[in-house]
């Protein structure tokens, strides 16, 4: 979600609420045995999108947008990783087409509130609230330049485990400690470790750094780090909320990298478990976004981090 700061009056006029709109909209694909953080990469017409959507200024969507966009990308068949407002493709000369139905994406926005109490004393208060508003594909808009329908550029397929030269770097940067051996993937909090199967034990390439992706957003969220825990709003189910993260954050970072995620086998049992949470806490699917977010955030600065210290 992006954020900004307004003062203004408010009547506290009630809204639809974006949470709930939001979670159904989360819900339905999961029912329907789609996760939006991984289709988009598995098209009929077997193109990909291996990059976030971008704002009409190409400015990546964050967050939680990041899986409406996916989701209505989905939907609508769309090449295209660009979005635009009405009035924006407006601006450009162009037109929404008759019958097109928009997409909704959200943004937090927060305003300050004047009260006066029972003796006449007045005060200030930050009220957060979201607040929802429609764009377009490019696909559904009529007379924008041309390079703006260009899809993204598709994935190698080809590429092996020592070709994916950009995701092994951005990997060791992050100064994480992986291991090799064994059959199964997993991080572990005791010893702060990423453990691996051997590379030629996955299919490809990309299913091996896929899977590394993963388990390093899990070690994000190590207490010296981004210290996660979920165990107090979730309660059993916090496991399960945990996996929900690590893989967002891991289709964010895959997204970044133009490396194709799958769906892991071993994370099917969870999807009963997500269904619940997300049912019961209209607000849950923001709150595992946001963290993915951060864990992404998290990542990208450590390469910040190491490549001031090699210069």
């Amino acid at each position: 979600m992006e954020g900004k700061t307004t003062t203004r009056k408010t009547n506290d006029t009630p809204r639809a609420d974006i949470y709930e709109r939001v979670t159904a909209r989360i819900v339905e694909s999961l029912e329907a045995g789609t996760r939006p953080w991984l289709k988009p990469w598995s098209s009929p017409t077997d193109d990909r999108l291996p990059a976030l959507p971008l704002r009409a200024n190409g400015t990546p969507y964050r967050g939680v947008n990041i899986l409406l966009l996916w989701g209505a990308a989905i939907d609508g068949g769309y090449r295209s990783n660009v979005w635009m407002t009405f009035k924006q493709a407006e601006e450009k000369g162009a037109h929404v087409r008759k019958g097109e139905r928009g997409s909704l994406v959200v943004y937090a926005d927060r305003y300050t509130k004047h009260e006066t109490d029972d003796r006449g004393e007045e005060s200030e208060r930050e009220i957060a609230f979201l607040k929802g508003y429609t764009v377009f594909n490019v696909e559904q808009i009529e007379g924008l330049p041309a390079e703006l329908y260009t899809p993204p550029t598709p994935i190698d397929d080809g590429r092996t485990p020592e070709l994916i030269e950009e995701a092994e770097a951005f990997i060791a940067r992050t100064g994480a400690t992986v291991r090799h051996g064994g059959g199964r993937a997993f991080y572990s909090t005791a010893s702060d470790h990423i453990q691996m199967p051997p590379p030629q034990a996955f299919k490809d390439a990309e299913s091996y750094t896929a899977t590394k992706a993963h388990e390093l957003v899990h070690w994000t969220g190590h207490p010296s780090r981004n210290a996660r825990e979920f165990g107090k709003r979730f309660g059993d189910r916090a496991y399960a909320f945990e996996e929900l993260v690590a893989e967002l954050g891991a289709a964010f970072l895959c997204a970044d990298l133009g490396i194709t995620p799958e769906p892991r086998e071993d994370h099917a049992s969870y999807l009963a478990h997500w269904l619940k949470v997300l049912k019961d806490d209209k607000r849950a699917i923001f709150t595992a976004a946001s963290h993915a977010q951060k864990a992404a955030d998290f990542l990208h600065g450590l390469q910040e981090v190491k490549q001031d210290q090699a210069a």
